[in-house]
């Protein structure tokens, strides 16, 4: 039997987190579940996510404040700082330059 693939590959996590901040402030729940607007098909475990939140904020490129949700509980609001958007911008021009390759070779006969 073939081991099952995760949908996410590995090293975009913190890229796709940063991405989901990029305009508003989220809270983590909101993060684990749909790490990126734009990649909405990416599920990602709460665990993998506020680790990464955890990563992402000692790196300095988020912020956290507590604030309460639309359900009324206590949650902790992730922001994107100015470095957090200078990483996001590289991380995506690495992304792009990788998967530009991938897609020389794969197309090559």
């Amino acid at each position: 039997m073939a081991k099952e693939k995760s949908d996410l590959v590995y090293g975009t996590l913190d890229m796709l987190i940063l991405k989901a901040l990029q305009h508003d402030p989220r809270h983590g729940l909101a993060i684990a579940i749909d790490p990126a607007d734009v990649a909405g098909h990416f599920a990602c475990r709460a665990r993998i996510a506020l680790s990464a939140l955890y990563r992402l904020e000692a790196q300095g490129w988020i912020t956290a404040e507590w604030g309460l949700s639309d359900n009324n509980r206590k949650a902790r609001y992730y922001k994107l700082t100015s470095a957090g958007r200078k990483q996001l911008a590289a991380e995506k021009d690495h992304w792009l330059r990788i998967t530009k390759g991938i897609d020389l070779v794969l197309s090559g006969t």
